[in-house]
């Protein structure tokens, strides 16, 4: 099973880490074809979106979907799965469409409450309405995007992991053919961008439904609100919106403080997040996506032991993978920026603040990597209420640092002052950690995941060899200043060699403390 696991996790993040390879091609197209002042009216524009994306598609639905699933596979036939899939595919298509007709027209609100900024602190109004005819063309991709995830759901309940992964490569392509060949047709080349979001979230759809239908899970999707699992779907949701919502609302707090900000922070936010996303979309996210199907499989069996080792294992594989990024992201913040996005229309300036804002969010990744492997350990036991309140907490942990920030921004006159977007980067990494942390102790306390012998020594040796790693790279890597008189070539060349002889030492040191592979096996699971 092990092996299977592993083999499963590399489907998925090879496919996973293409979909990050060309978003980080798409953000590079952004950087070099427009200014970060424009592109703060289309960052506010395509955040709302993708915000309640993450909190309907991939947030509570997702959560509250796959474990049903997964139940229905396990337990009752096939006719009753795809009636199932027809019952929740027809309710939530049409729930969604009302919400982006309601969202289309509510445009100039949902602008004011998400970049207030843009129409009261003194910007050019011009950008608050290009951020207003954008998200008339981004926002049915809430739409596109949640049957994605609906289609995404069912192919991995049966093990598919590949295409649901694979499909956002399509959108990336989409949006920078559009931001690099069709926006300079535009008098407002921003539209442009906005459209190509519209066209590439159809495209998602679309290739998801041959295999769909290959395996005979779908057929006509249908209106069924009192269907069971139906209800059963969207009890779980309830606590599961609130939860997501969480996360949301302190993110969609941070962008409209940042709209106040300096002209182009929005942007050097929205940059430095991307850079981080590689990361956790390749590996946490795709761990994530691997372990709640089996949990639940699990949790629908009764094996306490199995589930326990299952979580345990994707925890170690966090501890291995994630730490070492992280402090990578930190020491090398300047380097990655201008590498990734120092081009034509991208400043120095854009490239000092962006890297500010990394080195802001590298120690977030830690905290947003655990909380993808450890919610499943209570969403595959279909409870959502546990991760509610511990997300409520952390949302008021950050939503009381976001405050503090603004009145103090506010009484010293210091929403001009370069470099303050950064410290919405840490307000929210510490929401993270602080949700992380709390998520861990309460399944330990609850002994849902079970004591393992030899964690802490594993650990402790993952923090020394990332030192030193951190260490080699602060020797060779020099300042940003340096990056940004270097040419092109040397720069790809240089941080080549950073990466892979940080890695290289990273995982020599490891090994001279005597950590092995076998640690971070998949202990004895029941096949599922």
């Amino acid at each position: 099973m092990s092996r299977g696991f592993f083999r499963s996790t590399a489907i998925v993040g090879i496919s996973t880490l293409l979909s990050r390879i060309t978003g980080l091609a798409r953000e590079m197209v952004y950087a070099r074809m427009l200014p970060t002042e424009v592109m703060d009216a289309f960052f506010v524009a395509n955040q709302i979106p993708n915000l309640l994306r993450r909190l309907f598609a991939e947030g509570a639905f997702s959560q509250a979907f796959v474990p049903i699933v997964a139940e229905y596979r396990a337990r009752r036939s096939t006719e009753e799965v795809r009636d199932l899939v027809d019952s929740v595919a027809g309710t939530l298509g049409l729930v969604l469409g009302v919400v982006t007709l309601l969202g289309v027209i509510c445009a100039p609100l949902l602008i004011l409450a998400f970049g207030s900024g843009f129409k009261f602190q003194g910007h050019d109004t011009d950008r608050f309405t290009l951020a207003v005819d954008a998200l008339r063309w981004t926002f049915p991709y809430l739409l596109f995007v949640s049957l994605t995830a609906l289609a995404g759901g069912v192919l991995n309940s049966y093990q598919r992991f590949a295409l649901p992964a694979i499909s956002s490569v399509v959108l990336n392509v989409v949006m920078i053919v559009f931001a690099a060949w069709v926006s300079p047709y535009f008098d407002r080349p921003v539209i442009a961008v906005a459209m190509g979001v519209f066209v590439g979230g159809v495209l998602q759809v679309l290739i998801q439904l041959p295999p769909l239908f290959k395996l005979g899970v779908i057929r006509l999707p249908r209106w069924n609100w009192n269907h069971e699992g139906v209800k059963r779907i969207t009890k779980l949701m309830g606590p599961a919106i609130i939860g997501s919502s969480m996360g949301q609302v302190s993110i969609a707090l941070s962008q409209n403080i940042a709209t106040y900000m300096t002209a182009g922070s929005v942007s050097w936010l929205y940059y430095a997040d991307r850079i981080v996303e590689f990361p956790l979309g390749v590996f946490s996210i795709a761990l994530a996506t691997i372990i709640l199907p089996s949990l639940s499989g699990h949790h629908a069996r009764e094996s306490p032991e199995d589930f326990s080792a299952t979580l345990d294992w994707a925890i170690r594989l966090v501890w291995l993978v994630v730490t070492p990024a992280s402090v990578a992201m930190l020491v090398l913040a300047g380097p990655l920026t201008v590498s990734l996005f120092h081009y034509r229309q991208f400043s120095a300036l854009d490239a000092r603040m962006t890297s500010l804002a990394l080195m802001a969010f590298s120690f977030a990744l830690f905290g947003w990597s655990f909380i993808k492997v450890l919610a499943p350990g209570f969403f595959a036991r279909q409870d959502t209420k546990g991760p509610v309140r511990v997300a409520m907490q952390a949302l008021g942990v950050t939503i009381v640092l976001n405050i503090i920030v603004a009145l103090y921004l506010g009484l010293t006159g210091g929403w001009k002052v370069q470099g303050v977007h950064a410290t919405l980067a840490v307000t929210n990494g510490l929401g993270a950690l602080f949700n992380a942390i709390v998520l861990y102790t309460s399944l330990v306390r609850s002994k849902v995941l079970l004591p393992v012998p030899g964690r802490k020594g594993v650990v402790a040796k993952v923090m020394i060899a990332s030192v030193v790693m951190a260490a080699g790279l602060y020797w060779t890597g020099g300042d940003i200043d340096t990056w940004l008189h270097t040419p092109t070539l040397h720069r790809v060349a240089w941080l080549s060699a950073l990466v892979f002889g940080g890695a290289a030492g990273y995982f020599a040191t490891l090994w001279l403390l005597g950590v092995r592979a076998r640690e971070f096996r998949l202990r004895a699971p029941t096949p599922i």
